[in-house]
């Protein structure tokens, strides 16, 4: 009952937040599009629940061929374009995100969704952060974000789906805020960031 609630606060959350906040999402693509060359989203394959291949949706923050320049994503980096530091400092590049929730493919709260052929690396612990369908926040989101490692991430990813309850997501969400507000974790430092155990998050963050 309680996974059941938790899907129906995800449909009516990413419906109305689609619905509201159209107009605005409707202003950033049109700022992207003005403000550099290349397409209004990033897309890539990620693993959702049980490991199972879906599209992530984000706004663009990167310009064309970035990826060709390494995973690695600093502050500075000359790759991100104006309007790409505004929405990654503000979070607005994974509005479209919200696209994904009403899909049924992620969830507002729960592991931050990887790539596949990380899961192919997980041991049978970490595959746990599996049985979740990944969030838009999460745990490790609001408790250290890219400033965290990613063993680190991944225990509290894991933590969290052996915790789980509808009150954890409410505390999870109301951090978030905080998070948020603050422009908290946005990147990472270059020794914590490892191609290849990574989620890449500094890279596809909106990016590409």
């Amino acid at each position: 009952m309680s996974l059941f609630i938790k899907r129906v606060f995800d449909v009516m959350v990413a419906g109305a937040g689609l619905v509201l906040l159209s107009p605005v999402m409707g202003l950033i693509a049109l700022w992207i599009k003005a403000d550099s060359r290349g397409p209004i989203f990033f897309r890539q394959v990620r693993a959702g629940r049980g490991g199972k291949p879906f599209t992530i949706y984000k706004f663009r923050t990167m310009v064309e061929g970035a990826e060709k320049g390494g995973y690695y994503t600093a502050a500075e980096d000359p790759r991100i374009t104006r309007v790409g530091r505004f929405l990654r400092a503000t979070s607005l590049d994974e509005l479209p995100q919200l696209w994904n929730i009403l899909k049924g493919e992620m969830s507002v709260v729960g592991p931050r969704p990887t790539l596949l052929y990380q899961v192919e690396q997980y041991n049978e612990r970490q595959r746990k952060r599996l049985e979740m369908r990944p969030g838009v926040t999460g745990w490790a989101q609001v408790n250290g974000r890219n400033a965290l490692s990613w063993p680190e991430r991944i225990e509290l990813d894991v933590w969290y789906v052996e915790h789980w309850s509808l009150w954890l997501d409410l505390k999870i969400l109301m951090k978030t805020l905080v998070v948020w507000l603050r422009g908290e974790g946005v990147y990472a430092e270059k020794e914590k960031f490892v191609v290849g155990a990574g989620d890449m998050e500094h890279l596809v963050k909106g990016g590409g």
